[in-house]
């Protein structure tokens, strides 16, 4: 391990710059395959001079016995060699103490923790312990299902071990309801995320929130116009053949098209004309913040005297009928002003659970 250490320190400096760069565009293969899949996708993605990692997946969890699980320690060779033909740095998947120190072995620049890794703590805390010490930088992907919790403990964990935390990867979270996309990007949880960790890189992963080519394009403009710090999206030589999630690869060729196409967007301007214009817009809406706040103030005042007069008449503190009825109305004066219905019922449920903690601490005075 400690010539491991030596080579990812030698690393360090120029994997630092790169990830310095904006947009940071990481693409590679689902999964190394066969030496002359992963060299000649590599040596593609290099010619297009829009890409600045090299991505491989080696170890591939699978969540069902039988499927392709990656070529493993070997597929690490390959990757090595792409990397001096390309003069890119690479970047693979972690899960395990090993695969760790496969990787450092194998002079791999950057690691990442899955999905699938994330959201198991145990597993976290042994790779956290694995890169003890260890300078490489890593991100961490959002666990499958939408634990924001989870996701910030994984990066806490990490960074307790010494090593160096970079960034955060969106790849969409595992819900039950079917829709256009094969993991459901909530956007908000990934703010969230940035909010808590304003120092880490953010990227989005467009392949596997999507699932599918069509919509890989909208997927990665929308994150931009966020303020996303780039991508790590998967590209292959040859897709329709690929052996794993042929479905949301693309050729060297589409991406080098696709990121063409995408407004890269400014998180600021030094023009004075638009700052002084965008820091009266904030004022008005930190303004309307502070009335609506003040409103539902007032609400939750209402909302304790309706508990007292519930209290003293034997009432029960829900009642379900007039809820029904304050959602339905709320719903359609929320239409009628330009607010979905969505953001209706989340805001709404959120002011139901305020009002009944205020209902019910009066009920138990």
């Amino acid at each position: 391990m400690k010539e491991a250490e030596k080579l990812t320190k030698a690393n360090g400096p120029n994997i630092l710059n790169v990830l310095s760069k904006r947009p940071l565009i990481i693409s590679g293969p689902c999964s190394a395959e066969t030496e002359e899949q992963l060299i000649s996708t590599a040596v593609r993605l290099a010619q297009t001079g829009r890409v600045n990692v090299i991505r491989a997946g080696i170890w591939k969890p699978r969540t069902h016995p039988g499927g392709f699980e990656g070529v493993g320690v070997s597929g690490l060779s390959w990757l090595l060699k792409a990397k001096k033909l390309t003069a890119l740095p690479t970047t693979v998947e972690v899960a395990t103490a090993k695969h760790v120190e496969y990787s450092l072995q194998f002079e791999v620049d950057m690691l990442w923790v899955g999905a699938r890794t994330t959201v198991n703590p145990f597993s976290m805390q042994e790779v956290a312990q694995a890169l003890h010490g260890v300078q490489t930088p890593v991100f961490v992907k959002n666990p499958v299902n939408p634990d924001l919790e989870l996701w910030a403990g994984a990066v806490e964990r990490i960074a307790c071990c010494g090593a160096k935390v970079m960034g955060l990867v969106l790849r969409g979270f595992s819900t039950f309801a079917s829709g256009e996309y094969r993991n459901q990007p909530m956007w908000h949880l990934a703010i969230e995320m940035k909010r808590r960790f304003p120092e880490l890189i953010m990227i989005c992963d467009p392949s596997h929130i999507c699932g599918q080519r069509e919509s890989l394009q909208k997927v990665i403009q929308h994150s931009i116009d966020l303020g996303f710090d780039g991508i790590m999206i998967e590209s292959h030589i040859d897709p329709k053949n690929a052996w794993s999630d042929a479905n949301q690869q693309i050729t060297p060729a589409l991406l080098e098209q696709m990121l063409n196409q995408i407004i890269w967007r400014k998180e600021s301007t030094p023009e004075q004309a638009f700052n002084i214009a965008l820091e009266k817009f904030r004022e008005q809406i930190t303004q309307l913040d502070d009335y609506i706040i003040s409103l539902l103030g007032q609400r939750m005042s209402i909302a304790e005297k309706i508990g007292q007069f519930k209290r003293d008449n034997q009432i029960t503190i829900l009642q379900a009928n007039r809820w029904n009825e304050i959602i339905a109305r709320a719903k359609k004066h929320g239409e009628m002003v330009g607010l979905s219905t969505e953001f209706i019922s989340r805001y709404m449920d959120a002011v139901h659970i305020e009002s009944i903690h205020h209902q019910n601490q009066i009920m138990n005075e």
